[in-house]
């Protein structure tokens, strides 16, 4: 089973990915987690920001994800994963579930663990000035019908990880189930 985290630089991808994993596993269960920033600096390095770029990151993850489905009982690709059109081309191509990390922009500029808001909300003639972060001055596309919405801004991590295990128990079910039958 592939599941898609989406969201904001800093809305809680990885920390949940992280989490879930370790209940996931003392419940007997394998997974594997492909991290978008680490693949970045991989798989990933030759990559840009434009659209297409973005899109073709996603398209390796999914491609990364697929790989490893003999390899483990669930994958989490936990990137940005800012458009529609590839999350949707995800879920038909690998039958990806796609969970929405929401957290709003003023808890993100807050929270700010890489810096990034900091900079994106500087003087453009500003040489620290980052004109690519996704949500302040590029674009991302909230998920249209995601499988699940995790709203770190008002959930604190632990009730976080608690949903996203249970929603993960569930679907896991009913995908076993509906292969089943099939």
């Amino acid at each position: 089973m592939i599941i898609q985290l989406t969201g904001l630089s800093g809305a809680g991808k990885s920390t949940l990915a992280e989490g879930v994993k370790t209940l996931l596993e003392n419940h007997s269960l394998k997974v594997a987690i492909i991290d978008g920033d680490v693949y970045r600096k991989t798989l990933c390095k030759d990559l840009g920001f434009s659209k297409e770029d973005r899109m073709e990151n996603i398209r390796r993850l999914g491609k990364a994800a697929w790989e490893l489905k003999a390899a483990a009982d669930i994958i989490l690709i936990a990137a940005i994963n800012p458009f529609e059109a590839i999350r949707k081309e995800l879920k038909d191509n690998y039958d990806a579930k796609t969970v929405w990390i929401k957290c709003d922009i003023p808890v993100l500029t807050t929270r700010d663990t890489k810096g990034l808001y900091k900079r994106a909300l500087l003087n453009d003639d500003h040489p620290d000035k980052v004109f690519n972060l996704t949500g302040i001055n590029d674009t991302y596309e909230p998920p249209v019908s995601p499988d699940l919405v995790i709203d770190t801004s008002t959930e604190v991590v632990e009730q976080s990880i608690q949903n996203f295990f249970e929603f993960l128990i569930f679907s896991r079910a009913s995908y076993f189930s509906n292969a089943a039958r099939q």
